[in-house]
């Protein structure tokens, strides 16, 4: 299972040359993942204000094979890669409206026990709300 959502390019995820910046790939990726949160009653709010544990980017990448610019529509297609003991991988693939792929963006996020500053366990019910999401079957540390 997937979930989709709308994003726009903003002006100011452009570069000098009118063009998408290699970096708002990431801010799209991000703001994609608060609305995938939300859609699955963890946004990203509560989760900052109960701060019993977070989730951090501890590995990003991003693939640019179209150019965009500001006022383009884009459908972001969001997919959980990996679940594992302690990570998860979310997956991002960028669409325009004819369904080409403009890019993609992989995030790792590390679960993070807030008051020890070390790696913990997922909590289960983030487990439960990402593993429908899961692209194939359920893999070890991710």
């Amino acid at each position: 299972m997937e979930f989709t959502c709308g994003q726009t390019v903003r002006l100011y995820d452009t570069d000098a040359a009118g063009f998408l910046f290699y970096g708002s790939q990431f801010r799209i990726a991000h703001a994609a993942l608060e609305d995938f949160l939300a859609h699955l009653g963890l946004p990203i709010g509560v989760v900052l204000r109960e701060r019993t544990t977070l989730f951090p980017v501890v590995h990003a990448e991003a693939d640019y094979r179209a150019p965009l610019a500001a006022g383009d529509r884009l459908t972001v297609r969001v997919e959980v890669r990996a679940l594992g003991e302690r990570s998860f991988t979310i997956g991002y693939r960028f669409l325009l409206p004819d369904g080409r792929e403009a890019g993609s963006v992989l995030t790792v996020h590390s679960a993070l026990d807030t008051a020890t500053g070390a790696s913990c366990p997922l909590p289960e019910p983030v487990r439960a709300a990402l593993a429908p999401y899961l692209a194939g079957p359920v893999q070890g540390e991710g």
